[in-house]
């Protein structure tokens, strides 16, 4: 059940239609992407801190949400630029982005109602400085390409502990998953 980073992009480029020309027009507002990322960054940890469980775990480690909060920009700034061209490297970065979530404990119930913050708040932002339609729908791709990393990490994490755990194979771990979900 192993997740392969760069096939996963690949895979999610295309079921998204992230286009050529998504990454171009994203490309070209890289620096209205960089101006705006510190007050997407503030936007979204004042968004989170406003959840009790959230802000513990932000909180968590002395200096956590600094470093969180550089993250955050260097991660958005990074949906302009692609890195190289949102490919191995994008990927492989947005793969530890999502480890990292599990790892500290940011489950699904946070990221994404978080995730749609960030939409929301940089769509206004579009809106409000005349930047193009075509902006916000490659802006919203690309973030739904990362929140699918992200969620995808959970679900590999939880499957391969199961499996490490009863010694299950991949095959009889995933039947139980469908019947279990055919009987709720």
């Amino acid at each position: 059940m192993a997740l392969e980073p760069h096939s996963f992009m690949s895979t999610m480029a295309t079921r998204i239609s992230f286009t050529t020309e998504d990454k171009a027009l994203l490309q070209s507002r890289a620096d209205w992407g960089a101006n705006i990322a510190p007050d997407m960054a503030d936007h979204f940890y004042a968004f989170l801190g406003r959840d009790a469980e959230m802000s513990a775990i932000l909180n968590g480690s002395e200096g956590r949400i600094h470093r969180l909060r550089e993250t955050f920009v260097q991660w958005f700034e990074e949906m302009f630029t692609g890195m190289d061209n949102w490919g191995n490297d994008y990927a492989d970065r947005r793969w530890r982005i999502g480890l990292i979530h599990v790892r500290i404990g940011i489950g699904p119930q946070h990221v994404v109602p978080a995730m749609a913050a960030v939409v929301q708040e940089a769509s206004k932002r579009l809106q409000a400085e005349g930047q193009p339609e075509a902006l916000r729908d490659a802006l919203s791709k690309i973030c739904m390409i990362d929140l699918a990393f992200i969620e995808q990490a959970y679900i590999e994490v939880s499957s391969a502990a199961v499996l490490r755990e009863t010694g299950w194979t991949e095959g009889l771990f995933k039947r139980l998953i469908t019947t279990g979900a055919g009987a709720m």
